[in-house]
């Protein structure tokens, strides 16, 4: 078993950009290093190990290193979609566990919003090996989880109103999130009479596209004693790859059922014990997935666990991304998994938003779903403790 006892979360940062028209991609992995390495109050030549995916421009870690100036002695270019910079922090407590390095540096960073990315492209190349038998179907991004929205409805009695619920939590948490994009209140009704986009979902249950990025170092246990920071360490991790196999299609469940008993096993730790989750949010569906298969409520019940605002911090049974999520606040780079680590630990240090801060939070999950729910996807969880 890994020691993740040896290493903590000592920086963070998420670029307070959305739109970033005048600055390159590389541009963007520094300025959140940057932030992170001030957050941690660390210097640069601190950093000898550093994690990156595919965002990264040019040859992966080869070209960032350079541009960055590192000096590092080990580097991760893992890539499994927008849950890799969650997969990349139990990477860096391995690394460090086995001494290969002693702070790693992680980033994450893009300009979709400026380049009129469409997500698709993330996942939909003719030359993937899968795509000569999927790309003539249009199997375009937003009816991937429309359709695994409509079997959950189909298996499960989930309704259009249940998934608007998600929306109105994270729109209730960003209101307080200056630098949210999205800050109005929604209501459910907001949710249900917004475009259908694929159908059951609409145009308020996806995700925003932004610009912009975040930073997180990871450093070995005695360095992080030596810094002014709260001390946030690492617990357990899970990972895990789910595709379809031929006719055995599994719509209304996800990579996270094992990815999240695994890091449940290495923690020692059960969902009872949890007491915020930061979780993809690239569609409603995705979120009410992602709490019943970390084992928050059985299958089949996460409609009804998500109604009437028990999201909401402060209100709700499961506070749940508490900055506004990729539904209203960031979604950088299409990869939202940054993100997520990135509420967490502020939530573990009692640096969120005071309306929003969850009382006695000593327990939290990030959790990141990347590629396509109704084909292959990866999910990657870890739990934090503040310690």
């Amino acid at each position: 078993m890994p020691h993740y006892s040896h290493s903590y979360v000592v920086g963070i940062f998420e670029h307070p950009l959305r739109l970033a028209p005048d600055k390159s991609v590389a541009q963007l992995h520094a300025e959140v290093a940057r932030g992170a390495l001030a957050d941690a109050g660390l210097a640069k030549s601190d950093i000898d190990g550093y994690f990156c995916a595919g965002d990264a421009p040019g040859i992966g870690p080869l070209s960032m290193v350079e541009y960055l100036g590192l000096n590092v002695q080990h580097v991760d270019s893992t890539d499994i979609g927008g849950s890799s910079p969650i997969r990349q922090v139990a990477a860096a407590a391995r690394a460090i566990a086995a001494g290969k390095c002693n702070v790693a540096l992680i980033t994450t960073a893009g300009r979709p919003r400026a380049e009129s990315a469409a997500p698709g492209a993330l996942t939909e190349n003719p030359d993937f090996p899968e795509s000569g038998f999927e790309l003539p179907y249009r199997p375009l991004l937003a009816a991937s989880y429309a359709m695994c929205a409509r079997r959950h409805m189909y298996d499960f009695g989930t309704t259009s109103e249940q998934l608007a619920w998600v929306k109105v939590a994270m729109s209730h948490h960003a209101q307080h999130n200056p630098n949210a994009l999205l800050r109005n209140v929604v209501t459910t009704q907001d949710v249900l009479n917004s475009p259908l986009i694929a159908d059951p979902l609409h145009k308020l249950d996806c995700c925003i596209t932004t610009d912009g990025g975040g930073a997180i170092i990871v450093a070995r246990k005695e360095i992080s004693a030596e810094l002014q920071r709260p001390r946030v360490r690492l617990r357990g991790a899970g990972e895990h790859i789910k595709y379809q196999r031929g006719s055995d299609v599994d719509l209304t469940s996800t990579a996270g059922v094992l990815s999240g008993q695994r890091a449940y096993a290495e923690s020692g730790l059960s969902p009872a014990d949890i007491k915020y989750l930061s979780t993809y949010d690239s569609f409603t569906i995705t979120v009410l997935l992602a709490i019943e298969d970390l084992g928050f409520c059985a299958k089949g019940e996460g409609g009804r666990f998500v109604a009437d605002g028990k999201l909401i911090s402060g209100i709700g049974r499961l506070p749940v991304n508490t900055d506004g999520g990729g539904l209203c606040n960031n979604h950088p780079a299409l990869r939202g998994g940054m993100t997520k680590v990135i509420e967490a630990v502020r939530q573990l240090r009692g640096e969120a938003h005071p309306a929003v801060q969850v009382k006695n939070c000593d327990l939290a999950i990030a959790h990141g779903t990347g590629g396509m729910l109704d084909r292959r996807h990866g999910c990657a969880t870890i739990i934090l403790e503040r310690e």
